[in-house]
């Protein structure tokens, strides 16, 4: 198969190595074994990145668009937290006021009950405060903590300098693409696939349709799962106005 690249100039990231994190504020020190991991990202796009990285069923009789893929599915009704469940602490609030889903105060998260989702395109219009901090995670369980599946950062002024667009644990990126306070959309594109006879999950990143990078995960680090939004600590204020995703085909 021949590896499509995103965008030119383009930067091929290659780093094999054996590392234990301890990221205090995100979430648990985790253990990784070797492995090799690989990312491509254009060079004006991405300014500063690490690459950390060794990765599920998709839902029948989808409607489908004019192209022949699946049609974009609404996970948010612009009303209610239908299909929406917070797990986490008490102090943890999940609201809708406007229009707009609202995160506040202490740690949780907010798990979409549909899915599991294999392949797919997710998107979903976000806003952080100043100093706050939030993550967009697939893939991950149906009752997730912080370590638990993908997390697409949402962060432009945290202490946490990996900012929005980073892949985190797996590729970091600390340039602001986004100032907080303002609307984005975050897009995420996940596929199982195969590149030089290696099975492999491809991750590519999208903010405000910019196409930051696309990860390779040569270790399938997570499978079929479920959609989240992470309240991070009682300073941050995250906001949700859409959230949908489109299957894709095995």
């Amino acid at each position: 198969m021949r590896l499509q690249s995103i965008g030119d100039p383009i930067r091929l990231c290659i780093l094999q190595t054996s590392r234990k994190i301890n990221l205090n504020r995100k979430r648990v020190s985790m253990k990784f074994r070797p492995h090799v991991s690989l990312a491509i990202a254009t060079l004006s796009t991405v300014s500063a990145m690490s690459l950390l990285g060794s990765a599920v069923s998709l839902q029948a009789d989808e409607p489908q668009s004019k192209s022949g893929e699946a049609a974009w599915v609404s996970l948010f009704d612009g009303k209610t937290l239908d299909g929406w469940e917070k797990v986490g602490s008490d102090g943890s609030k999940w609201e809708v006021k406007e229009g707009v889903i609202q995160g506040t105060g202490t740690p949780s998260m907010l798990v979409n009950t549909t899915g599991p989702y294999k392949n797919f395109r997710y998107r979903a219009e976000v806003k952080i405060n100043d100093g706050g901090n939030s993550g967009l995670y697939f893939r991950t369980t149906r009752r997730p903590g912080f370590s638990d599946g993908y997390e697409a950062q949402i962060d432009s002024t945290h202490t946490d300098p990996i900012r929005t667009g980073s892949l985190y644990g797996f590729c970091h990126v600390y340039k602001q693409h986004v100032p907080p306070g303002k609307w984005f959309t975050y897009e995420v594109e996940v596929r199982d696939d195969i590149w030089r006879g290696r099975e492999m999950t491809r991750i590519k990143i999208t903010v405000d349709g910019n196409e930051l990078y696309e990860y390779l995960d040569f270790d399938k680090t997570y499978g079929p799962g479920h959609f989240a939004f992470q309240q991070h600590d009682p300073g941050s204020i995250v906001e949700i106005r859409k959230a949908e995703v489109q299957p894709l085909a095995d």
